[in-house]
């Protein structure tokens, strides 16, 4: 999965995802995608969103760094650390959200330094482009790579769900998504949102 610690769409899809992991044989992996680079330059954004994707990239900068230095599995722990405080404790985006969420996992509080530095933008513009480019078309986050018919990735945008599900509907959610990408010309089905998102 490709996530941007702030929306709370890609939240609820890693905690489902984690959720399917109790009930089917999946380990999920976890991987930084930036709503601030995918909206870099582009016109017509509303105000209110554009208003909102001003404190994105530190976040991701600090995850990049943090992976750089310990590997792609620290992703999971320092996403749900970020994430419990943005969507849950209402943190402000800063510099105390990241050394708050590094401190809690015994990881270099200096990693919060990356917030404010272009060193590792490289790395997170291939972080970000792995995940979205095999979706097309300018989609967002949350971003999955899931096992397709002949063996090879199949990348979708979404889910995009709340709440939450658990148990066993996490897993029949989980069943859907296998079954439509076994379907090669499967590309959409979506209907309108009708409420905000709940994160649990």
């Amino acid at each position: 999965m490709w996530f941007d610690p702030k929306c709370p769409w890609a939240w609820n899809a890693s905690r489902w995802l984690l959720e399917v992991e109790r009930v089917r044989d999946v380990e999920v992996r976890f991987h930084v995608m930036s709503l601030w680079l995918l909206n870099d330059g582009r016109e017509g954004l509303e105000d209110w969103y554009a208003r909102w994707l001003t404190d994105t990239l530190g976040p991701v900068r600090v995850l990049i760094a943090a992976e750089q230095k310990y590997g792609t599995p620290v992703l999971r722990d320092l996403y749900t650390a970020f994430g419990d405080r943005i969507h849950h404790d209402k943190t402000p985006i800063g510099r105390d959200l990241y050394t708050g969420a590094l401190a809690e996992l015994g990881l270099s509080t200096g990693l919060a330094d990356a917030a404010e530095t272009d060193e590792f933008d490289a790395d997170l513009r291939r972080s970000h482009h792995a995940g979205l480019d095999p979706v097309g078309e300018d989609l967002g986050t949350p971003a999955i790579h899931v096992p397709g018919p002949d063996g090879r990735p199949t990348a979708f945008f979404g889910p995009v769900v709340t709440p939450v599900p658990r148990g066993e509907d996490a897993g029949r959610l989980w069943d859907g998504v296998l079954l439509v990408s076994a379907s090669p010309g499967f590309f959409e089905l979506k209907r309108g949102r009708t409420e905000p998102p709940r994160v649990s």
